[in-house]
């Protein structure tokens, strides 16, 4: 009977074990023709801005980089003002953003904005912290310094330790005019200067709450269910979740070369993949 079993089985798994390579083998050359397109190039892109950005470009460098040692690519932060100032004054070749640059920003440097990915900004607290989801209303409040100890939203009698990002940071102008609706946060707010450092500061303070691009929360925080409503990608991409914005690649005037090549890699099956992994919404 045994031997009857198996050798039924055996030749069902081997086709099943065939199909499924054949579709990783098809994946592969897929992705391998994406990033073909900088075979033969060599040059620096030097990259800047917004820090939602660099877990995502990090990754697209990596690839680009492997696949041609010829190629460099340097990514630093400084937030959304940051990269959207130096594209525009040539410091750059790509300036990110977590906010679309305005009319006067888009005059002033002859920017093109590329739009790779959609992305949601959410309030995240210690995973200690029994508060779990929060009302708009009471948002403000805290932020604004209205409320001040966690007890008066059903936590524990705590003060409340405020994290912020600085004005440069566009994931601070989002929350501020989607979350805050644009009440003023208050001055006793401690300022950090990423997205890494806001999840690391919330991380290490049990009565702290902040705010992080929703591609960053991993199990360190918690991300608050805001007015019902959890900032899920599904919920951002439907629209349900309010707090949302696109991830954007700026550059001066129209790219070319190498520039271009980056860009258009990010607009790949490859490149929007490498989206998706980090926990944003691909645009394609």
């Amino acid at each position: 009977m045994r031997t009857t079993s198996t050798r039924i089985f055996t030749p069902i798994f081997a086709l099943w074990t065939l199909s499924f390579a054949l579709l990783l083998f098809a994946a592969a050359q897929a992705f391998s023709g994406d990033i073909d397109m900088f075979k033969g190039e060599k040059g620096i892109i030097r990259i800047s801005g917004g820090t939602a950005h660099i877990p995502v470009m990090k990754e697209a460098a990596r690839r680009i980089m492997a696949a041609n040692p010829d190629i460099n690519i340097t990514i630093a932060g400084g937030g959304s003002g940051v990269g959207i100032k130096q594209v525009g004054e040539g410091l750059v070749d790509i300036g990110n953003s977590g906010r679309k640059a305005t009319p006067e920003e888009i005059a002033r440097y002859g920017l093109k904005l590329f739009q790779w990915a959609l992305d949601g900004v959410t309030p995240v607290v210690n995973p200690a912290n029994p508060v779990k989801q929060i009302s708009g209303d009471n948002l403000r409040k805290i932020f604004s310094g209205t409320i001040t100890n966690w007890k008066e939203i059903g936590g524990i009698d705590q003060r409340i330790n405020l994290y912020t990002r600085d004005e440069a940071s566009g994931t601070r102008e989002v929350f501020f005019g989607k979350a805050m609706k644009k009440q003023k946060i208050a001055p006793s707010a401690n300022v950090v200067v990423s997205n890494g450092a806001m999840k690391t500061a919330v991380a290490a303070d049990p009565y702290g709450i902040g705010y992080v691009s929703v591609g960053h929360v991993d199990k360190t925080v918690h991300a608050l269910v805001l007015d019902g409503v959890a900032p899920t990608i599904e919920n951002i991409k439907n629209g349900k979740y309010p707090v949302s914005r696109g991830l954007f690649s700026n550059t001066k005037h129209t790219p070319t070369g190498l520039t271009k090549k980056f860009l258009d890699y990010m607009f790949t099956p490859e490149g929007q993949k490498i989206v998706a992994e980090h926990g944003f919404i691909p645009v394609k």
